[in-house]
């Protein structure tokens, strides 16, 4: 029992997205389960912002919101970020991509564009890195997607508008993006601020349980996991395995390059831990609404993927920390 609460506890995102495999595939392949997953389905989309919020909340709990302050690596991650999403608009644009070399790009460009996540503070942390600094960047890289993303989607072929349109179609587009980072961001801070000066021992409850964070992030990966594999399943019915196989290798190379890059940039400030993060894992939930709500279906894979990737990466981080911690302390 030892061995196998060690292994949990060591592993605990790949078994989070094990569940997740297997609780989806069962109420889609077993037949007396079948209709519960059809009584669920219209719920799952409700989930995903439930444990955002949920992560986010116990997160904003635990932050010095005094110390939320730009220091000089958020810079050059943000410049980084930037350039990055410049080099696949080049791309896309350039060789008039169409088809399904166009939704690969499309993919590839969700990858790289989406904000960080919230959870890289939760990461960050348990690998002995700077939160504050990490929630910090967190926001601002927000703030960059949510400017990116409307004037790149806009210079899209898929979606491109009309000189007449283009103004609306540009406001409204900012302003859905906006909105939603706004929610996702917003809301969970001032009630964990709210909840800090008008409630104290509710407080202290929440920030006394350890990493209650990251095992609501697990559960929140879970279902994310369950909901990718779905809409994996969903495009076999309408492409072929070669291109899915083909975007799944793209996002494996996005993640690795991400994150080397921004270990990489680190190494110049003393910051692997937090820039590695920073531009290397990716708030996954949110790329794969872009690509859903504004791009072809299709495109959802590759950040459906890339989830697969960043999380492997996050598990081998993280055992590694805890085997360093484990031989100091013998």
């Amino acid at each position: 029992m030892m061995s196998i609460k060690r292994f949990v506890k060591n592993w605990t995102l790949p078994v989070a997205m094990g569940l997740g495999m297997t609780i989806y595939l069962l109420f889609h392949i077993v037949p007396i389960l079948q209709p519960v997953g059809r009584w669920y389905f219209p719920y799952n989309g409700k989930m995903l912002p439930i444990c955002a919020f949920a992560v986010l909340y116990v997160t904003f709990c635990k932050i010095e919101f005094r110390k939320l302050k730009p220091v000089r690596w958020h810079l050059w991650l943000g410049i980084e970020q930037i350039m990055l999403v410049a080099i696949i608009m080049v791309f896309i644009i350039g060789f008039h991509a169409q088809g399904e070399p166009l939704i690969l790009m499309e993919a590839t460009l969700v990858c790289v564009i989406s904000p960080g996540a919230m959870a890289a503070a939760v990461v960050t942390a348990k690998l002995g890195g700077n939160l504050e600094e990490m929630t910090t960047y967190t926001l601002i890289s927000n703030f960059i997607s949510a400017i990116l993303i409307p004037l790149c989607f806009l210079a899209l072929p898929s979606i491109s508008a009309t000189a007449e349109e283009g103004t609306v179609r540009f406001v409204h587009l900012f302003l859905a993006i906006l909105w939603k980072v706004s929610v996702i961001l917003l809301l969970p801070m001032l009630a964990a601020l709210l909840t800090k000066i008008i409630l104290p021992p509710v407080h202290q409850l929440i920030t006394s349980v350890r990493d209650l964070s990251y095992y609501l992030w697990a559960f929140s990966l879970m279902v994310i996991t369950g909901t990718t594999l779905m809409n994996i399943v969903s495009a076999w019915a309408t492409t072929t395995f070669f291109f899915l196989f083909a975007v799944a290798l793209m996002a494996l190379f996005v993640c690795a390059g991400q994150f080397a890059l921004g270990r990489y940039m680190g190494r110049f400030c003393g910051k692997k831990i937090e820039t590695g993060q920073g531009l290397g894992q990716k708030n996954t939930t949110f790329a794969i609404w872009i690509a859903t709500a504004f791009l072809n279906p299709l495109s959802s894979v590759g950040p459906g993927c890339y989830i697969l990737w960043q999380n492997i990466v996050n598990s081998v981080e993280i055992w590694h920390q805890r085997r360093k911690g484990i031989e100091l302390s013998s």
